[in-house]
């Protein structure tokens, strides 16, 4: 008795507020609801593809990463080499002298990344001075003041935390001149030793000024 006075204030109300009919207004919801569905799907799912395929181009973009490789000690012309523009190399970074193996944040110090300057250099200066200027890309950290020392301690303590250390930099020790040469740069005890004449000049230089006095000369001198 409930549900039908229910049924009968709710189809007075229908006309009253709607001016349609109660089966008329049940219709236009149904098909108002099955638009909805109908709608959202197709949206749903080519939002679902672009998500799927963004996602796949990404895993093809991104080679697998590879076990880090020990190289032992190498200069820091050859660590230009590992910058990352050759995918068949790891990206290697260096700090204070060791070098570690940053492949796995490649999208920071890769190509395109935003730290991709320090990528295959020792990049010691710059970090100390948060600076990504070329000249600060340099393992040189002299005249660095102790806050500029605290900050590249604190980089050194995370790449150990994080990164595999591949290797060190090997300290190139620079030619002089006379080196580079061959000749002596000053005199030494040895040469002024071969300059001075011997006992054995001696004798040799005398032996040479007697052989000079022929008969000849004595007897012009007898003369």
């Amino acid at each position: 008795m409930a549900t039908v006075q229910l049924w009968e204030t709710l189809k007075d109300s229908i006309v009253a507020y709607t001016g349609l009919s109660p089966t008329t207004f049940f219709t236009l919801l149904a098909l108002l609801l099955a638009f909805y569905y109908v709608v959202s799907g197709l949206f749903g799912s080519s939002s679902s593809n672009r998500h799927h395929q963004t996602r796949h181009f990404q895993e093809e973009e991104l080679p697998p990463l590879r076990p880090p490789v020990q190289l032992g000690e190498i200069t820091e012309e050859q660590l230009k080499e590992y910058d990352g523009t050759d995918n068949d190399k790891p990206l290697l970074m260096a700090i204070k002298g060791q070098i570690y193996d940053v492949s796995q944040s490649r999208m920071f110090y890769g190509p395109g990344g935003p730290y991709a300057l320090f990528a295959g250099k020792d990049a010691s200066r710059a970090l100390a001075k948060m600076s990504f200027e070329e000249k600060d890309l340099t393992g040189d950290i002299s005249g660095l003041g102790p806050f500029e020392r605290d900050a590249l301690q604190d980089w050194e303590y995370k790449f150990m935390e994080k990164y595999v250390k591949v290797g060190t930099i090997k300290k190139e020790v620079p030619v002089t001149d006379a080196e580079s040469s061959g000749e002596p740069s000053e005199s030494t005890p040895r040469d002024v030793d071969a300059v001075k004449p011997t006992k054995d000049d001696k004798s040799e230089t005398a032996a040479a000024v007697k052989s000079d006095e022929t008969p000849s000369n004595v007897e012009a001198d007898k003369e």
